[in-house]
């Protein structure tokens, strides 16, 4: 069902993950008797407050590969998204009780943390494989917390004093994912203020847009900080546009994300709607990417347009290449200003359609965009509606 919601409105649907945290208290009488907790209780590790996967296990692994496995086949999903759960943040003074697994699975010489980072790595790459493996244009991305490494203790890191970093606490190389082009995005979660003292978002954004290799990076702001948090910076209203406009200013920078949608939809109406009217003016699609090989589609061809007082129909000459994902119907009288019409979306998920419907659109002009399922634009078509099939 929000599959199809989101795909009915244009939105791409991000199938949203923590890899390794199997509860989210140490409370288990609620859980599924199918729960890997009662099946599996060899795999589960006591940290903190939560019991969690052993990364360091190769059955865990292969069980996170075949689920993931199962979500892209199954569902018509057009990612798999990772929150910033790897490893746990560390708890004071406690130490992470993985050292069964550490003296049993690593290499000569191979310190605990590099066993660590390895364990992720490994992870990371056969997702990677294992969701284009399936479906090649279903992407894989990450939002790793904000900071990557301090410049204290890296000189390549940033000009942040962050108490805990992805490649030192949580063990996530997320530089060295982008570098191979294991992932196809990163959300970094810059959930500070432009100038804050520890964490400057500016300076962060700054540090991404510099050491992205190529790989798309979205900005992940901090909405649900508004009018909650100590800094007083997220009291002024103009902060999270101010975040967005100079996120536009870097040029490996390709938008933004926002945690969470609840912040600026149920509460903080005027910054939702200082976004739209000042930095969401006009719509947009989504972003697209090029395959790792070359695709010929067939490009669709009308063959007639008929319009009923609901519904307008677009008959194909043949079925459609499913190499089309989705179809953007707009339709006018003039067309100086057709581009300006309200868009309607006609979902096809590669099915082999002879026509699409959309909403009753009793006009001279229709442009048609097709889309791929790399959210490229095939091809635009306008075409002329005799008035014989309008009502």
């Amino acid at each position: 069902w929000m599959i199809k919601e989101a795909h009915d409105r244009g939105l791409e649907f991000h199938a949203w993950l923590n890899p390794y945290r199997a509860t989210m208290n140490l409370e288990t009488s609620d859980l599924s008797p199918e729960h890997d907790f009662f099946k599996h209780r060899n795999w589960m590790l006591k940290y903190g407050t939560k019991w969690y996967y052993d990364p360091g296990l190769p059955e865990v692994k292969n069980h996170l590969l075949a689920i993931i496995k199962e979500v892209v086949t199954n569902y018509d999903i057009d990612a798999i998204h990772f929150d910033d759960y790897f490893y746990p943040y560390k708890e004071p003074k406690l130490e992470f009780p993985d050292k069964a697994s550490y003296d049993k699975y690593k290499k000569p010489g191979q310190s605990r943390d590099d066993w660590r980072r390895q364990n992720v790595n490994d992870l990371i790459l056969a997702l990677s494989q294992t969701i284009k493996a399936q479906k090649p244009w279903v992407q894989f991305g990450v939002s790793p917390f904000g900071v990557w490494r301090n410049q204290s203790k890296d000189p390549k890191g940033s000009p942040t004093q962050a108490g805990q970093t992805n490649y030192d606490d949580l063990y996530a190389d997320v530089l060295l994912w982008m570098k191979n082009k294991w992932i196809d995005y990163l959300i970094p979660q810059l959930y500070w203020s432009m100038e804050h003292r520890l964490a400057s978002h500016r300076k962060l954004a700054d540090w991404w847009s510099n050491n992205s290799y190529g790989v798309p990076v979205y900005i992940g702001n901090g909405p649900y900080k508004i009018r909650e948090d100590s800094d007083e910076a997220w009291k002024n209203p103009a902060e999270l546009n101010t975040q967005v406009n100079y996120a536009r200013t870097l040029p490996q920078i390709q938008g933004n994300a926002f945690f969470s949608a609840k912040s600026i939809y149920i509460k903080n109406q005027d910054i939702a709607q200082r976004l739209k009217n000042e930095v969401y003016d006009r719509p947009t699609l989504p972003p697209s990417f090029e395959p790792k090989t070359p695709t010929i589609i067939d490009i669709p061809v009308v063959f007639d347009v008929k319009t009923t007082t609901e519904k307008t129909q677009i008959n194909l000459e043949k079925p459609l290449d499913p190499a089309i994902r989705y179809a953007m119907v707009q339709g006018g009288n003039d067309l100086n200003t057709l581009h300006e019409a309200i868009i309607h979306t006609a979902w096809v998920g590669g099915s082999r359609v002879r026509y699409l419907e959309v909403p009753s659109l009793n006009t001279e002009y229709l442009a048609i965009r097709w889309i791929d399922h790399y959210g490229r634009i095939v091809q635009t078509q306008v075409f002329q509606t005799p008035k014989s099939t309008r009502p």
